[in-house]
């Protein structure tokens, strides 16, 4: 099968300077071979643990036994954390079968639940699907609380007052993760950290002309093995674990989490003592304390098979969040989704691609750079906007037919700087501009002089840091959890041959020049899965649910355009979209006070912002963007590792 035809890019004639005349996939033998010898050297070193075990020497997971109930235990310095065991088949009436051990991190309010300003537990979803929820929490749950908490320090207001203080919960959905039964499409940590690096020396879709061989058939050799593992139940009488890891279990998972929540406040409210009267009748309350324990009782109890949702979702948790809203709509307290995925173009494949905004943001780079200047964008050429584009063009062009060779440093080994290397920093560029927009003409600007020094080292930090001598680092299985999730929810993509995806790549790259290719290999992921879900999506995503819908979206999204968001919004009666205006992938991507704001009042009072209200971003690109940290280059790492990072 031939690729996609792809559009000319004109020449840029210092961009071969000092480079290998080597074809991509030579280069990337070189890179593979220097990564896999000391790895392989070092095979019998201590097994990896998932790197949230190793965030506290004190806590371990494992040490947690799983419960119908939730038992928090202290872990992770101010957090608590808790196994949630549900049926792994919720359909399964002869209360036997396997179970799923949810695993939950709680940073609990700034008020305890006995306190009238408590306002609840909000669940959260980063996104993927098959991210984790643990992380999100540990990483942005003080950040998140922060947004939906009064403004106000609760020891400032009043029990009185009408403010309200937050519990944020995260939890890794099925597979992903610390949850289990987890799976592996590997047998150890060291196969699975040759096989990504093996990867990443083939080459993207469109690096070469032999990419999409390579792809294909590495595609066909993970997927035909690992699902069919997945599809194998350990015995007749029980289920097989990738039957199960689609989106609609993992919404029941989330009303059984809401529903023990409301048990276990109602359990520790019951706990709490009654207050003394006074210091002179220590022992006898007075009827004032008796009515306020009352009614303390009364507000913290258990609403059984009535306690409704909150919960704030972007990227693949808007698909978590609108599919819970369709199978349980009297069931919503608060539901803020943000990046919003078309559901019906998620399960169903109708109505168009989702990348239809992505070279939009790519213009945006460069009309950024070109208002910077040369001072603030190192990739600044003289000619406008136009004229950077051209040299960013010429610059691909070039580094697909020909890599940069870089040479050892005392911290690094030689590398190999490549086509795919730039596509794939354009890719997370388009997702977070205002911090990897910089970046992207740094490296860029470094690269069309021939010098891929910059690039090599960030894409060492990437990998995780530099390869201990006799150390495999921490892997976990989110890319695994990914496919196993997307590929059983868009069921179409699974049958996909040689000429149905052709005629798919040709679609993407003609809706996106700019991330076409990776957008394709997003679905050519699905190939020969082949594992039928026992609970399939529903027909069609919508509903009027118990209180109305806050969706949230930039007007310019890479692979979740606002159109999905005006779209699903007309899905779900009174519902409202608040629209930001700024790029990038979520509202994440840019800092916002007026959007912050509206999200706080919504989870504050219930209150909708007005139609068609337009937040702006707080920040721009190359003008005062933050400062790289490392909470920013785990999100980086976890983008350009992640297959999908919807």
């Amino acid at each position: 099968m031939e690729p996609p035809k792809r559009p000319s890019i004109p020449e840029r004639q210092n961009v071969s300077s000092h480079r290998i005349p080597a074809r991509e996939a030579r280069s990337r033998a070189l890179a593979l071979i220097a990564l896999v010898v000391p790895l392989w050297w070092c095979m019998t070193a201590s097994p990896a643990v998932n790197g949230v075990q190793r965030e506290d020497g004190g806590f371990h997971w494992a040490k947690v036994t799983p419960s119908p109930s939730l038992q928090y235990h202290e872990c992770f310095d101010g957090f608590q954390c808790a196994r949630l065991s549900v049926p792994m088949d919720y359909h399964r009436t002869d209360g036997r079968g396997r179970q799923v051990a949810i695993a939950l991190t709680r940073l609990p309010a700034k008020v305890p639940v006995t306190d009238p300003r408590y306002g609840g537990a909000i669940l959260i979803n980063p996104g993927g699907p098959g991210g984790s929820g643990v992380l999100q929490a540990l990483h942005y749950g003080r950040d998140l609380q922060t947004v939906a908490d009064a403004d106000t320090p609760p020891s400032l207001t009043t029990q009185a007052s009408h403010n309200r203080y937050f519990d944020i919960i995260g939890f890794d959905p099925r597979g992903v993760n610390n949850t289990t039964p987890s799976f592996s499409c590997f047998p150890d940590p060291l196969a699975q950290k040759i096989w990504e690096i093996q990867h990443e020396a083939d080459g993207m879709l469109g690096s070469s002309t032999d990419a999409f061989m390579r792809t294909w058939a590495r595609i066909i050799a993970r997927n035909t093995g690992c699902a069919a593992t997945l599809s194998t139940a350990p015995d007749a009488d029980s289920e097989a674990l990738g039957e199960h890891l689609n989106t609609p279990p993992v919404a029941r998972d989330m009303l059984s989490i809401i529903e023990r929540h409301g048990e276990w406040r109602e359990k520790v409210a019951r706990q709490t003592t009654l207050p003394p009267r006074s210091h002179l009748h220590r022992d006898i309350p007075s009827a004032n304390n008796v009515a306020q324990h009352q009614a303390m009782l009364q507000r913290t109890r258990w609403n059984r098979n009535a306690e409704k949702l909150l919960f704030w979702g972007r990227s693949y948790g808007t698909i978590l969040g609108t599919t819970f809203a369709t199978m349980f709509p009297d069931r919503i307290e608060r539901v803020v989704l943000d990046a919003v995925v078309d559901a019906h173009r998620y399960y169903h494949s109708s109505g168009g691609t989702a990348i239809v905004d992505a070279d939009a943001i790519f213009d945006q780079f460069a009309t950024y750079c070109d208002s910077a200047g040369v001072q603030s964008c190192p990739f600044h050429v003289a000619g406008g906007s136009a004229a950077i584009k051209a040299a960013y063009y010429a610059l691909e062009e070039g580094l697909r037919n020909a890599s940069i060779a870089v040479a050892a440093t005392d911290s690094r080994g030689p590398e190999v700087v490549t086509y795919s290397d730039l596509k794939t920093l354009l890719r997370v560029a388009v997702y977070q501009p205002l911090t990897v927009f910089p970046l992207l003409a740094r490296y860029a600007s470094e690269a069309a002089r021939g010098d891929g020094t910059g690039l090599a080292d960030l894409k060492i930090k990437l990998r995780g840091g530099e390869v201990d001598e006799c150390r495999v680092s921490p892997v976990d299985n989110e890319p695994y959890a990914s496919v196993a999730v997307l590929c059983s929810d868009a069921v179409y993509l699974q049958g996909l041959d040689e000429d149905g995806f052709a005629e798919r790549w040709s679609e993407l790259t003609r809706d996106s020049r700019m991330i076409g290719d990776y957008w394709a290999a997003v679905e050519l992921d699905c190939v020969r899965w082949n594992v039928t879900p026992k609970w399939r999506a529903p027909d069609r995503v919508e509903g009027k649910t118990s209180h109305p819908l806050l969706f949230v979206n930039n007007v310019l999204d890479p692979v979740t355009p606002l159109r999905s968001a005006e779209k699903m919004s007309h899905r779900f009666q009174g519902s409202a979209v608040l629209r930001q205006d700024s790029e990038g992938h979520s509202t994440l991507a840019a800092p916002s006070f007026c959007t912050d704001s509206a999200i706080r009042k919504y989870f504050q009072t219930g209150e909708l912002p007005p139609p068609d209200t337009l937040c702006q971003a707080d920040l721009k690109p190359f003008l005062g963007a933050p400062e790289i940290t490392e909470a920013t280059m785990n999100d980086i790492r976890r983008l350009m590792r992640s297959p999908f990072a919807l």
